[in-house]
């Protein structure tokens, strides 16, 4: 049976990441990036395609006893007790200097508790067995250009197996053993750096680089464990050379068990930049926000016509999607993808996205070279050609293009921005084009994505389907919370209910793919956010607390969230932890935090 994925907590160095379940064992791990490939896979099969367990070796101890992150940090603790006592499990991944590692320390808290550490390396995403020798006071497993490296600072016994390295130790009672495991280039003949440093000052500096930066967080309003949670979730899927943010840390975990929509999220999607600059903005950390920025900037350098959807963490453009049938997929979900096609879709909303993250920036006095300012008429240049154009929106679709509403929308807030800047930077030169464009794609918006039947925006021109991503239009500037219209789509919003939370659009239940979902598909995170955001700015405030803490009740043991939440399985579906809804989480308690308070409370979603 495969982990659920609730049952995974995050670690990461800030340039790649650890995905540990609550019965302690890491089944997902990419070295030396996040989007390098898989050297331990079990989450996308079983322990044949990788995974390094230390548990106690008592069978009966099949998950920890309870788990927790210290405070304000990405260390991960969990106890485990057996009937010779207790220990505890400190997982963490320093903030790399150098090499990526990373170390788990098994203390003694009673009794004396005879562990297990059992490692089965699969380079190459899950499927190639490593060569493995010892090496003095330490194992390295080698294949191709990657080496792999596992060291104790105790005295452990190795076990005999073939394929993996199983040893075995007894901690008692104040006695402490540190395990690291640290990659490197196969060629270098040495022992990586990390394998040095003694797990105690890899601990303290890894705890308190944590939590200076969680301080400098500005929010202080009554969810501020989970605001913190989620923007140290941002910062950890953060990769620190270039600025760039991942959607997730994960590939091809499934929106729908047993279904074949399953994406590869290890890499950075400008749908999240306006979202991702303002949450780090509003939340004191100019630095980061200034990081993502510079990524973004160099990201989309080149021609605007080839404007994508998602780069990689360095702003590579070549993504190749290509499927790994050795793996048989969480629970069955196939095929496993690595690589993402949405590189090759027209996606209108982008050019909005870009152009609302670089007002934004101006505005928040952040520098902005002279150039940029050329990339933003060359981006409006190309839009002014082809905004009329269908896409395939803000959920990718794979099927045909349409005149999606939103992508209108944000072709609205590209031109409007631009304008805006203009006004700010004295350059005025084609703000009378821009301005009638931008009055133009209004005016259709209203009439063609207008549903009077419904009392609400649509998903597409001439269709009666719902979209979730409508309850963002007041948050654009599109039109205000006050407006008839505002108000008829929030109202409309209860036709995606799903248990008390968001569907992201009336197609979900169709099955036939076209809308790039899948039937059966969970309710959307950060689309149930965006649905509390939308009641709160309608003067529903308590009604909207009660939609965002349902929210909060979903997040796993640890405070994480993956991109949807299935109500009636009671389970956490797509790739975890999601960027999209964790920035989407503290943005809206942002906003409900700024809203007065006010009585009464629906007793539906709606």
């Amino acid at each position: 049976m495969s982990v659920p994925i609730e049952d995974f907590a995050l670690l990461s160095d800030l340039q790649t990441a650890t995905m540990v379940g609550r019965n302690g064992s890491v089944d997902w791990l990419c070295l030396p990036r996040f989007d390098s490939p898989a050297c331990l896979a079990a989450l996308l099969g079983d322990s044949g395609n990788g995974r390094w367990r230390v548990a106690p070796a008592d069978p009966g101890a099949d998950r920890c006893v309870r788990r927790a992150y210290r405070q304000d940090t990405l260390v991960l603790d969990s106890w485990w007790g057996t009937g010779d006592g207790a220990v505890r499990v400190t997982d963490f991944m320093p903030p790399r200097t150098q090499l990526p590692c990373l170390v788990r320390v098994i203390e003694g808290l009673s009794g004396a508790v005879r562990m297990r550490s059992d490692l089965r390396l699969r380079f190459h995403q899950g499927r190639v067995v490593p060569w493995v020798r010892d090496a003095g006071h330490c194992t390295v497993a080698v294949a191709g250009p990657d080496a792999v490296w596992l060291g104790a600072d105790g005295q452990v016994t190795a076990l005999g197996d073939t394929d993996a390295t199983v040893w075995e130790f007894t901690v008692p009672a104040g006695r402490r053993l540190a395990l690291t495991l640290a990659w490197s280039p196969s060629h270098r003949p040495d022992p990586p750096a990390p394998l040095s440093v003694p797990a105690e000052t890899a601990m303290k500096e890894t705890v308190d680089f944590w939590r200076r930066w969680a301080g400098q967080c500005r929010y202080q309003g009554p969810w501020r464990d989970a605001v913190v949670r989620s923007l140290i979730t941002l910062k950890a899927l953060t990769y620190a050379p270039t600025g760039g943010i991942v959607a997730a840390p994960t590939t091809s975990l499934p929106g729908r068990i047993g279904g074949d929509h399953n994406w590869d999220h290890r890499y950075c999607w400008l749908r999240d930049s306006t979202l991702t600059l303002s949450c780090l903005l509003r939340s004191g950390y100019r630095e980061e926000a200034t990081a993502w920025l510079d990524w973004l900037v160099r990201a989309i350098a080149g021609d605007p016509a080839q404007l994508q959807a998602v780069y990689g963490v360095g702003g590579q453009r070549l993504l190749p999607e290509t499927e790994a049938p050795w793996l048989p997929g969480y629970e069955g979900s196939r095929p496993v993808r690595f690589g993402n096609s949405a590189v090759g879709q027209f996606q209108l909303d982008v050019y909005g996205e870009v152009l609302d993250t670089l007002s934004l920036s101006l505005r928040a006095g952040i520098p902005m070279p002279a150039h940029v300012w050329d990339l933003v008429e060359a981006l409006m240049g190309c839009l002014l050609r082809h905004w009329r154009e269908p896409d395939q929106g803000l959920w990718q679709v794979r099927g045909p293009r349409r005149q999606f509403v939103h992508s209108k929308v944000m072709a609205w807030v590209a031109a409007d921005r631009a304008v805006r800047m203009g006004e700010l930077l004295g350059r005025n030169g084609s703000s009378a084009e821009w301005r009638a464009m931008r009055d133009e794609v209004r005016r259709q918006v209203l009439s063609e994505g207008w549903d009077a039947g419904q009392h609400s925006f649509v998903q597409a021109y001439g269709s009666p389907d719902l979209d979730a991503s409508s309850l963002l239009m007041p948050r654009l500037g599109f039109l205000p919370p006050s407006d008839p219209r505002v108000r008829g789509t929030v109202r409309a919003m209860s036709h995606l209910d799903h248990g008390g939370f968001l569907r992201r659009c009336s197609r979900d239940g169709d099955g036939d793919g076209s809308d790039g979902a899948s039937g059966g598909e969970g309710a959307f995170v950060a689309c149930s956010l965006w649905y509390a955001a939308g009641l709160s700015a309608d003067g529903r405030t308590e009604h909207a607390r009660e939609v965002f803490e349902r929210v909060l009740a979903v997040r796993n043991d640890v405070g994480l969230l993956a991109e949807q939440w299935d109500p009636q399985t009671g389970r956490q579906l797509g790739n975890a932890p999601q960027a999209f809804s964790h920035l989407a989480l503290a943005e809206t308690a942002f906003a409900l935090s700024a809203a007065p308070p006010r009585r009464g409370r629906p007793r539906h979603l709606s």
